[in-house]
């Protein structure tokens, strides 16, 4: 059962109103969203990229730049290691971009999934070693690396570490001690003593961050620093950043120039899947092309993705799409396959009790695991981990609730891993197979999540009567995107209020269209989209239903009318 509760932030909404030209519900959306201050309302609404914080305040930026103009102007051999998720492929294709940009003699390698594992690990080191490789800088990955990372400075390579993922640490009698790789230069906001403002950055941003100081030493167009504004907000939407502040204003201003970027694998991959022409919004990344880059390093090599990405051949594009695309698609069906077994497992198995799920799916192909956990931790609001046999032993990724730091949590069991690394909403691990049970064993012992923290909260912004609603509000609702982590979707409420003319549609039959009136006789037409069959049983059980609602314009057959999505009802 779902707990609805009511956000009560305070302000003067009619003020806020009158000063932006907004309604006062509109305001108080703003305010909900932690937004303060006249400045800060302002910047949400209108901020452009001219606000973005001077990559000069990342710790270590400036050594970093010092040593790449010597190793570019010396024509040394740099080699970019990225990552294989969406994320790491757009820092990858920003640093290659960049330093083919600056005539820099780069290569870059993105680990494959099954054969070398997330970030650098030894053999990486001795391939780098193999080739003659002067200079080593990773994005998206390096902050854990600290092993490798010394064994390429005893190889008389340079390293630089590019990343935004947690630093590593370990408890000690003295207190926590921080684990930061001695690399030449270590760019990560969320290292001890980095004056950068934004702590909340994705890798993309922070390898963005490193081309931008490095153009402006060059004295490149300011220009062509913002084009990469466009691989940076996919990356942010795409690895599930907060949509506040500077990643709002990135997200944006790249959204904004999607739809004409220059970018030819964008344009084909935009084109493959039906967009074209259409204004792209945080949804069609997160569930239309991101999967798509993401499926290249799932299910085959991510170098594909970058290739796609990196070319200026349309044809060639177009073809790397599709097929990106059918990746994507054969990826649904096997997640699918998985996410059904792993609930299986869970109900079969007792399971369902623990406060933290751990599964074990030894078939299931490793790279599925981490969706697979967040179709459980959606399903049952639990920590959830997915595990699955790998070459040596298992490997897997959680997806967490906002009550539970999964990395934290890691940390306790860390003499039962192998390796981990991730956020507090998401890790990824390897352990021998031997160590499954007691890892989950383990994870319950030391959870602390209350009956009360297991319970979904439906935070409501505005108990709104649909007597209130009207095209103009509905249409102001768009200075509030992109929405996002950190910037939901405004979700309004209404209690007594009746169904009429309910039909239900879909192959699926998972769509219910409705009318909804009000006590004074205040009419909506509505939708639900879901579990259509259940929702007719439930209202014909009751007189009256309490529901949260969107509200948005309906657009069919060329004809516009405002409706209410429902998202819960009781």
């Amino acid at each position: 059962m779902e707990k609805w509760v009511v956000t009560a932030k305070k302000a003067d909404f009619q003020k806020i109103g009158q000063t932006f030209g907004i309604d006062p519900v509109i305001a108080r959306l703003i305010r909900n969203r932690d937004v303060e201050g006249m400045e800060n309302i302002r910047s949400y609404l209108y901020g452009t990229l001219e606000e973005l914080p001077s990559p000069w305040f990342l710790k270590d930026m400036k050594k970093a730049v010092e040593i790449l103009k010597d190793k570019i102007d010396q024509k040394a051999r740099i080699r970019i290691i990225g990552d294989y998720d969406i994320d790491g492929v757009t820092a990858t294709y920003i640093l290659l971009t960049g330093f083919r940009r600056l005539g820099a003699r780069v290569d870059t390698y993105i680990p494959d999934r099954i054969k070398d594992g997330y970030g650098m690990h030894s053999q990486l080191i001795e391939k780098a070693a193999e080739d003659g490789i002067d200079t080593i800088i990773t994005c998206d990955n390096g902050i854990a690396a600290s092993a490798e990372i010394q064994q390429a400075k005893e190889k008389g390579m340079t390293v630089i570490v590019t990343d935004h993922h947690e630093i590593p640490y370990r408890d000690t009698d003295k207190g926590r001690e921080w684990i930061v790789p001695e690399a030449d230069a270590v760019i990560n906001p969320k290292q001890s003593g980095c004056p950068y403002p934004n702590k909340n950055i994705c890798g993309a941003v922070v390898a963005w961050k490193l081309i931008w100081a490095l153009y402006e030493t060059y004295g490149i167009d300011r220009n062509e620093i913002l084009e990469f504004s466009e691989p940076a907000a996919v990356a942010t939407v795409g690895d599930v950043m907060d949509l506040q502040g500077e990643n709002r204003i990135i997200v944006k201003e790249g959204l904004r120039r999607l739809p004409t970027t220059k970018n030819q694998g964008f344009r084909a991959l935009i084109e493959a899947n039906g967009l074209g022409g259409e204004r792209i919004t945080a949804y069609h990344v997160g569930f239309v092309l991101g999967p798509c880059i993401n499926a290249s390093g799932r299910l085959d090599t991510a170098a594909r993705a970058l290739r796609l990405l990196c070319t200026e051949d349309a044809d060639r594009a177009a073809k790397e799409a599709g097929d990106l695309v059918a990746l994507n698609q054969s990826r649904k069906a096997m997640t699918e396959k998985g996410r059904e077994e792993a609930e299986h497992i869970i109900e079969s198995q007792g399971l369902s009790s623990d406060r933290v799920l751990v599964v074990y799916l030894p078939e299931c192909h490793e790279s599925l695991a981490g969706i697979i956990a967040g179709r459980l931790r959606e399903k049952y609001y639990k920590p959830s981990f997915v595990l699955t046999k790998a070459e040596k032993g298992a490997k897997g990724s959680g997806r967490s609730i906002e009550a539970y730091s999964m990395y934290d949590e890691l940390v306790k069991c860390s003499d039962l891993l192998e390796q981990f690394g991730g956020h507090p909403m998401a890790a990824g691990l390897s352990l021998a197979e031997e160590n499954i049970d007691a890892f989950r064993k383990r994870l319950n012992e030391v959870c602390t999540l209350t009956e009360e923290e297991l319970v979904p909260k439906v935070v409501i912004d505005v108990p709104m009567p649909i007597s209130y609603l009207s095209r103009t509000l509905t249409e102001q609702l768009s200075v509030l995107e992109p929405f996002g982590k950190g910037n939901s979707k405004p979700l309004f409420a209404q209690k007594g209020l009746r169904v009429l003319n309910l039909r239900i549609f879909g192959k699926n039959q998972n769509v219910a269209k409705m009318c909804l009136m009000d006590g004074q006789g205040n009419s909506v037409d509505a939708v639900y989209f879901g579990a259509a069959k259940e929702f007719e049983q439930y209202v014909q059980q009751k007189e009256l239903i309490s529901v949260t609602y969107y509200p948005e314009i309906n657009v069919y057959q060329g004809r516009e009318s405002l409706q209410a999505v429902i998202r819960n009802y009781f």
